[in-house]
C-alpha cells in the first residue's frame, strides 16, 4: 500500500510538472532596442520584423513542436539599459538566443557578458566594426559601415564611371565618417581623384560648401548622412542647379522619398534591401508586413525579420536550442531566402552578402543592381 501511495504521488508530481512545463513550451528569442523615446522608430521596426517572422514560423508549425516567442524590451537606445535588459533576458526569461541590440552602443555594452555566457547573439542592425571582433558567438545580419562605403565607391567607379568624386560628410557622426573614410580609401586604392568636404551637427545651411563642390565639377557627390541632413543638402543643391551631377548615399537615405522625393529624383543610395525589389520573397514580406502593421517595412524591419529566420535555420540545422550547438550552426549557416540578401557569416561573424543599389525615380525605389563587395 505504501509503495502504491509513493507511485501515485510521483505520478501526480509528474503531471503537475508537465502542466507547468506546457506553459513554457516555446523557443524564446530576446529582442532589445529603443522602443520608446527619440529613436523608437528604429527599435519598433526591428521588433515588428522579428514578431512577423515568429508569427509566420508558428503558423507553419513552429519547430520541435514548439512556437517561437519574441520577448522584446525597451532600452531607449542606452547602453546601460541594454545591460539591464540582457541580464533579464538571460536570468528571468531564459531565452535561447538574442536578436539585438538595435544600436551598436547597446550591443557593445553586452558583448563581454554574452561571450562569457556563450549565448547566440545575432544583431540585426549594429554596424560598428567592433561588435563581432573576438566574439565567436556574436553575429550580425547587417553589413558594416566600412563595407557599405566601399561598395558605394565600387558602384560609383564601375557603373557611374566616376573618376573624380567629392565626399560630403558629418564629422560629428561616427556613421557618416565611417562610410566617408571607406569610400575615400576605395578611391585612393583605385588611384582615382577624391576630395572631402565636411559639416557638423546642427548645420542647416550647406550653400557655401555646396558652391565649392559645384565648382569642382565632380562626377559624383557621396553624402553618407541621414534623411534630415540629406534632404536639406539635396534641396540646396537643387537650388544651386547642380544639373546632372549624381548624388550617392548609404542606408541613412532610407525613406528619403517620403519628404524629399522631388530633390532626390534620379539620385542613388545603397541599402540592405529595396521594398520594390520584384523578388517573390521580398514582395511576400512587404505585403505581409504592410497587412499586419499598415505601413511599409523599412530596412531595419527587414533585418529583424531575417535575423529571426536565420536563427530558425540554425536551430533546425543544429537540431537543438543549446547555446553551443546553435553558435556552431550559425557559423556554418547559409540562408539563401533572406529578404535582405542571402546570408552566410565570415570567420568574424559578419555577413557575406550583396548590397542593393537603389535609384529614386518618381518617388519610388528602383533596384539598379545588387553588388557583392570585393
Amino acid at each position: 500500500m505504501k509503495k502504491l501511495t509513493v507511485l501515485m504521488f510521483a505520478f501526480i508530481v509528474a503531471l503537475g510538472l508537465s502542466a507547468c512545463d506546457s506553459g513554457e513550451e516555446t523557443i524564446k528569442i530576446g529582442v532589445f532596442g529603443p522602443l520608446s523615446g527619440e529613436y523608437s522608430h528604429y527599435g519598433v521596426a526591428v521588433e515588428r520584423g522579428a514578431k512577423l517572422a515568429a508569427d509566420e514560423i508558428n503558423a507553419a508549425g513552429g519547430l520541435f513542436d514548439k512556437d517561437f516567442e519574441i520577448i522584446a524590451y525597451d532600452t531607449q537606445g542606452l547602453p546601460a539599459e541594454g545591460v539591464n535588459v540582457y541580464n533579464r533576458l538571460i536570468t528571468q526569461d531564459e531565452v535561447s538566443a538574442i536578436v539585438g541590440g538595435t544600436f551598436s552602443g547597446e550591443t557593445l555594452a553586452i558583448k563581454d557578458l554574452a561571450i562569457a555566457e556563450g549565448i547566440p547573439i545575432l544583431s540585426p542592425t549594429a554596424t560598428h566594426p567592433d561588435v563581432t571582433v573576438d566574439a565567436p558567438n556574436v553575429f550580425r545580419a547587417c553589413y558594416t559601415d566600412s563595407y557599405q562605403g566601399a561598395v558605394a565607391a565600387q558602384f560609383a567607379i564601375e557603373q557611374l564611371e566616376a573618376t573624380n568624386a567629392a565626399v560630403f560628410y558629418n564629422v560629428d557622426d561616427a556613421y557618416s565618417e565611417g562610410l566617408a573614410l571607406a569610400f575615400i580609401d576605395a578611391y585612393e586604392a583605385a588611384e582615382l581623384t577624391v576630395e572631402s568636404y565636411s559639416f557638423t551637427n546642427g548645420t542647416d545651411d550647406y550653400n557655401a560648401t555646396l558652391t565649392q563642390i559645384q565648382a569642382g565639377a565632380y562626377d559624383v557627390v557621396f553624402v553618407p548622412a541621414y534623411v534630415a541632413e540629406v534632404g536639406a543638402i539635396l534641396t540646396q543643391a537643387a537650388q544651386l542647379n547642380f544639373g546632372d551631377t549624381p548624388f550617392l548615399g548609404g542606408d541613412g537615405w532610407d525613406g528619403i522619398e517620403g519628404d524629399y522625393a522631388d530633390v532626390a529624383e534620379g539620385h542613388y543610395f545603397v541599402n540592405h534591401y529595396a521594398k520594390t525589389d520584384p523578388a517573390q520573397n521580398v514582395q511576400d514580406f512587404v505585403a505581409n508586413f504592410t497587412a499586419e502593421y499598415d505601413t511599409a517595412p523599412n530596412a531595419l524591419a527587414a533585418l529583424g525579420y531575417d535575423a529571426v529566420y536565420a536563427l530558425y535555420e540554425a536551430f533546425k540545422a543544429a537540431d537543438s536550442t543549446e547555446y553551443a550547438d546553435v553558435v556552431a550552426a550559425l557559423q556554418a549557416l547559409t540562408y539563401a531566402d533572406a529578404v535582405t540578401g542571402a546570408i552566410s557569416f565570415d570567420a568574424n561573424g559578419d555577413p557575406i552578402k550583396a548590397i542593393t543599389v537603389i535609384q529614386v525615380v518618381e518617388g519610388e525605389h528602383v533596384v539598379i543592381d545588387k553588388i557583392q563587395g570585393e
